[in-house]
């Protein structure tokens, strides 16, 4: 394993940050591994309102963490395979399925920049804030997955498009979601943009006053 991943879910508990001197896979392993959880366990709520109207078939999420969004697309009717570099994670995200009977969510521990996804065989890939501290090539995974897409599939990315509102810089890069549509949509011919603005979410800074993000969405089509 090299290079990949992640997705977050909500607010998470106070946890240490690795070192970002560390490979990816050293990284994501500690930071799941020094956490009894990192994530709240539920769906990416602007992820939820994206996926909501879509008729469920197969999914694959990109970057899944302890698996909070395959298993709510699980329990919507979909079958969801969940990748992530840390293994813990991917631990996590199996028990819990396991324990809400959630035969429909399946969860894999892969190196993203190694994967090879089978052709045209799911309707759906997701990836909520998948960005990273450390190394991570985002646009040539997402293109891979793309490949993934039958007639009528989509991508649907949720990502952190500026800082916190508390927040003068973060440390993952912030994605643009008007050049990200140009750079995986720009077939005109292969790919409809069903969506790809920009949504403000409130939020609570961590001295306790109200705050904001402002999340990126993307939704592509394979025409």
């Amino acid at each position: 394993m090299t290079a990949h991943h992640h997705a977050s879910h909500a607010h998470s508990p106070a946890h240490a940050e690795p070192d970002p001197d560390l490979s990816p896979t050293e990284y994501w392993e500690q930071r799941y591994s020094g956490s009894e959880r990192v994530w709240s366990g539920k769906v990416n709520a602007t992820m939820a309102s994206v996926v909501a109207e879509l008729s469920p078939g197969t999914a694959i999420d990109l970057g899944c963490g302890e698996g909070g969004d395959v298993l709510w697309l699980a329990e919507q009717g979909w079958t969801a395979l969940g990748l992530d570099i840390s293994a813990t994670a991917v631990g996590r995200a199996r028990d819990e399925a396991a324990a809400r009977g959630l035969d429909g969510a399946s969860f894999e521990a892969v190196d993203l920049d190694a994967w090879e996804p089978e052709a045209a065989s799911v309707d759906l890939v997701t990836a909520s804030f998948f960005q990273s501290n450390v190394a991570l090539h985002r646009v040539a995974i997402l293109r891979r997955a793309m490949t993934a897409l039958r007639t009528g599939g989509r991508l649907a990315t949720v990502s952190h498009a500026a800082p916190p509102s508390w927040a003068k810089d973060h440390p993952a890069k912030m994605v643009s979601v008007h050049d990200e549509a140009a750079q995986l949509g720009g077939h005109a011919d292969e790919w409809e943009v069903e969506q790809a603005d920009e949504r403000p979410r409130a939020a609570v800074a961590p001295d306790g006053t109200p705050g904001e993000h402002l999340d990126a969405v993307l939704v592509l089509r394979r025409l």
